[in-house]
Formats: C-alpha cells, structure tokens, sequence
C-alpha cells in the first residue's frame, strides 16, 4: 500500500513518530532542502499540516537521510534489525494484524535457532556436503564475530560490537561471499538470541519511523516506499518476486549448483530450492555476475547468457550498458520501476476476471498464495485486496507451475503459441478498463507509459481518445452525454467536443486538451474557443449551467487568467482529479453525480469525494 493511502487512513497520533523523523531530517538541511521548501511553502503550520502526497512526496525527496538514520540503528548489531526487516519486506507481509506480525517473529525466531544448530553440526562434520572452502570462509567470519563480541571481557566491559567492529566485519563477510542468510546464522550463533514482548518490537520499530500502528484496525502497515528503502538497508536489489522471476528461467542444473553452492538440501524439488535460494539472501547482482555461470565462462560470453535471459525470458531488448555490472544495474533499475508503477498491466476488473478463472481452474491456488505470501486472511484471491500488497497479476502467474499453466490456458481457450504468462495477460487485459486507468497519461500525450501499461496507440489517435475516455467517464458519473443534440448545434467555425444535457434547455459543455509539455498556460486561446461555445448556446436559447476544461494539468498563470475571467462560467479539472472524482463517485449513494458540486475555479476533489462520501 502507498504510503500517501495509508496516512489517509491514520489519525495524527499514529503518524506521529514518523513525522517527527522527517521533520528533525528536514531541519539538518537535506540535499533537497530547496524542492522540500517549495512543498511546505504553501503551509503556515508546518510538516504537520502538509496533506498526505506533499508528505509522501517530501519522503521521497529525504529517502537517502532516511536511510542513512536506519543504518545508524544497525550499529547495534543485537538489536535483532536484520531479523525484523527480513520479515516486513517480504511480499505480502506490509499489512499485518498484530497476532500474525507475532506469530511471524516466533517462527522466525524458532526457525533460526534450528538452522544455526544444523549449520554448527555441518562445520563439526567432517562428511558434511559443505565444501572445505566454504567451511574455511563460515569459521573465519565466525572467529572474526567471536573476537569482535568478546574482546570486551578481559577489558571488564559489556560485551558488545563497536561501529568499527561492524563496518569491519560487514566487509569481511562481503569478501568471503556469504549470503545474507549465513552472516546471520553466525551473528546469531554467537550473539545471544531473545524473542521480544511483540508490543515493544512494534513501538520500537514505530518510533524507527519503519512501520505504522493502528489500534483501532490493530493492525500494522508498511508503505511500498518504505519497504523498497528497507530492502536497500538490507542490500536486497530487488523484490523476492522479481528474484523469482529470474531464477525461474534457468536450468535445473544451474538451480542445483546455486543450492549446492549455498548448503541447500539437494532433495528438495525445483520449485522449494528456488524459494530457499530467495530466502538465502544471495545478492541479485552476485547471482548474475557469478553464480549463474560456468566458472570458465569469458566476460563476453557472461554478456551473452545475460542478454539471452533478458530477451528470452523477460522480454526486455537491448538492455542498456556496455559491461556486465551496468547491465545488471539496469535490469534492476528495471524492476525498481515496474515495482513503483503503479499500473497492473492489465485493468482492475481484467485482474479480477482473472483471479476468478484462476480459482475455478485452480482451486488450490488460493491456499498456496496464503502460504506463499503468508497472508492472514481466507481469500485472498482478490484484485483491490492484493494490490494493496503490491501483488500484481504477472506476480500471481509467476508462482503457478508449467502444468497448471497450461490447464488454465486450455480451460480459458487462451491462445498458446508464445509465452504463457504473456498470453494469459493479454486474454485478461480489458482494454477500455485500461484506457480509463491510464487517462492522465493518455492526457499527458505519454506514449512510453503507455505502451508500457500494454497499451498500443498511435500518437495522432490521442486526442480523439481522450475525449472518447472523458465521455465514458460522464456517461458513468449519470450524466446524459447527448452526441445527437451537439452535432445539431455544431457548426463547421465551432465544435464543441462534449455536450452534457441536463433537461429543461439546461446544459453543461466540456471541452478537452491534451498537452506534451508541462502546465496547459494557452488561456487566451482556449478562451476564445470557450466563448464561441458559449454564444452558440446562447443563440439557440440555452442555459449554460457550468464550463468544464479538463486537462492534465494547469500552469498558474492559465488559472490566475481563468480566476480574473468575468464572462464565463468555468471550471478547472485536471484528468488525475477527474479520475478519482470517479472512483469515489462509485462507492457513493449517489446515482447521478450532483453537479452543484462542480462550483470552484480549480475543482478540489477532496471537498467533492468527501461529499459523495456522505
């Protein structure tokens, strides 16, 4: 969930710790001190009385100083940090009840007290399947850890890891090639393990600024942008999905020498070794530089494999950067972006149509995503409900099995040359859906976003689109969108794009603009336009309730003119306002939207959601 609906959803008391910990971060004067001025510019009061996207937009501006204070808190190297965020920054894990974040640390406790047993037998064992260079690498980092944590005793101080120690020893266990998952079975072999009162680990990770607790949902949440920067504390390059994704394009004999390479229990099928090599920790970029390939495999042909697994698997060409390493920063700059997009790929209702297939097809797929994403509740297979969790339609498909896969593509008649996965998306995509959810971009004339969302449009085709987009809109907010009444009053000079017919020779007119460039600012010309409208109606003996402009945006200057203009009755609404007018629109009681409610200048869409809320 976005951190911008989740502070929609918290009272000030529950945002408090967090906002405070911007706040100090703010008043240090952070790199971008100027653009977070501009934001809290428009407020007397304060961070405090910033709405809810100027404060997730300042997050994202101090997401470096936010780091840099987590990584501060991972000085104390026993203050079970590590253990923590590995647990919140699984997929499915950022909304949690506080019994089932309880029932998860337990697990996760107890179950690291098993490995780290099984891990001292190995490196005791002389016919252990540990290699001896891998044991050599465990008992010199543990050595290391030991030195470091008990040096204090003869010097009659409390045991304890110093900064230097750390920093020291976290660049020891980077040369040796651990995984995330060793260095903390040895950390927590040698460091003393406790499980914490659950409501000090939540009021501790609270005032960190990482998580929020509601009391009245008793229920812990965690926005998407926090768990992307939790992961880079953690030196996760990427979601465990999109880990997934990768492993799963490899050979099984690749598969089996990462797990032999990593002490994974070579009995396990395919499917189990890759979710223990998830759970391993190995770093995204080790996995692609090293661990993929054949030891005597030239930088040329580690080039290669790269490429092919990108085209072939992924479907992304030309993956940009010369050497091996920009390559795989791009990748995972790649996947950064498709995880903060907050596009599905397909429409919401496409996602739903889906998921409800799925289920007849597959009826065990509703447990195994429980278990896979450890999720609480019952069913789950739910579109608004795994969105919430950053679970998208490509992510659900990546777990179900070649087999499976197909069962479902012959039961749905889903076309089966070519990709699976690619196949089922398109069959689900529901294009209008699509068009609607991406109505700014198309607004917006953005092209790229477009096609990225699976959209395929030519450029001389978005302003008809548009309008098209804008009426459907109209037409499901109840409004009569009479196309036979305006081609009747249109003339050749003036063509009003959409006309709203109240009854009682009462009207609405609704003009549309797309614009490539930042801030529509051509007032003088649309006015202009506006005004002929207006006198045609006027001819012909109408009322002209309200003039809409919609637009992705406005520049100030066009609204200061729009303010000052005193022969027109016109609003302002951007596409994004116009959208989520929609959205509230159809929760509401309402069958008809009232359109006395479009009164201001600029439409303010928290005043008329709130309306439609009542």
């Amino acid at each position: 969930m976005k951190l911008e609906k989740i502070l929609d959803k918290l009272g000030s008391l529950e945002k408090n710790s967090f906002i405070k910990i911007i706040d100090n971060i703010i008043s240090k004067n952070p790199k971008n001190a100027k653009e977070i001025e501009k934001i809290l510019s428009s407020s007397d009061k304060g961070l405090k009385s910033v709405d809810n996207l100027n404060v997730s937009n300042i997050f994202s501006l101090i997401s470096n100083e936010f780091t840099e204070h987590l990584l501060c808190e991972f000085q104390e190297a026993n203050s079970q940090l590590d253990i923590l965020i590995d647990i919140i920054i699984r997929d499915g894990n950022c909304i949690m009840k506080q019994d089932w974040f309880s029932r998860l640390y337990e697990t996760e406790i107890k179950n690291l007290k098993v490995k780290i047993k099984i891990l001292n037998a190995e490196l005791e064992n002389e016919k252990s399947e540990l290699s001896e260079s891998r044991k050599r690498d465990y008992r010199i980092y543990k050595a290391c850890l030991s030195t470091a944590y008990n040096n204090d005793v003869a010097n009659n101080r409390e045991t304890k890891i110093t900064s230097d120690e750390l920093s020291i020893i976290l660049t020891l266990s980077k040369q040796l090639g651990l995984s995330q998952e060793d260095v903390k079975l040895i950390n927590y072999s040698i460091l003393p393990i406790k499980k914490a009162d659950i409501q000090d680990v939540i009021n501790n990770l609270k005032n960190l600024g990482v998580v929020f607790f509601s009391k009245k949902e008793n229920t812990i949440f965690i926005a998407d942008e926090m768990v992307s920067l939790l992961r880079k504390v953690r030196k996760k390059e990427v979601a465990e999905k999109f880990y997934r994704r990768t492993l799963k394009l490899l050979r099984e004999p690749v598969i089996n020498q990462i797990a032999k390479d990593h002490n994974i229990d070579r009995k396990l099928t395919v499917s189990q070794k890759i979710e223990e090599i998830i759970k391993d920790g190995i770093s995204f970029t080790d996995l692609l530089t090293t661990e993929i390939h054949k030891q005597d495999l030239t930088l040329t042909e580690k080039k290669k494999t790269l490429n092919e697994l990108c085209e072939k698997g992924l479907n992304l060409t030309n993956l940009k950067g010369n050497t091996l390493e920009d390559k795989i920063n791009s990748l995972i700059d790649h996947f950064d972006s498709v995880e903060k997009d907050e596009k599905v790929g397909i429409s919401i209702d496409g996602f739903d149509k889906m998921l409800t297939e799925l289920n007849k097809s597959l009826p065990k797929l509703n447990k195994e995503l429980k278990e896979q994403f450890e999720l609480q509740e019952e069913y789950v297979l739910n579109a608004d409900f795994l969105l919430d969790y950053n679970i998208k339609p490509r992510d659900i498909l990546d777990l179900i099995i070649k087999p499976d896969l197909s069962k479902f593509i012959k039961d749905n008649g889903i076309k089966q040359r070519g990709d699976d996965i690619l196949n089922i998306l398109e069959h689900f995509k529901d294009v209008e859906n699509l068009y609607l959810e991406n109505y700014a971009n198309v607004g917006y004339r953005n092209l790229n976003l477009l096609k990225e969302n699976g959209i395929s449009v030519k450029e001389s085709e978005l302003g008809l689109k548009f309008e098209e987009l804008t009426k459907i809109i109209f037409k499901s907010l109840g409004f009569n969108v009479d196309d036979k009444f305006k081609n009747q009053l249109n003339t050749q000079k003036d063509m009003m794009d959409i006309l709203l017919n109240l009854g009682n020779e009462e009207i609405i007119i609704v003009e549309c603009k797309t614009i490539k460039e930042k801030g529509y600012n051509k007032f003088s010309t649309v006015s202009r336009q506006l005004k002929s409208y207006q006198n045609l109606a006027i001819k012909n003996n109408l009322r002209i309730v309200k003039i809409l402009l919609i637009a992705p945006e406005f520049s100030d200057d066009f609204v200061y003119d729009c303010e000052m203009d005193t022969e027109m009755n016109l609003s302002l609404i951007t596409a994004s306002t116009l959208t989520k007018i929609f959205e509230a629109f159809k929760t509401s009681k309402y069958k008809e939207f009232p359109h006395v409610l479009f009164r201001d200048i600029v439409i303010n869409e928290e005043r008329i959601i709130k309306a439609l809320a009542k």
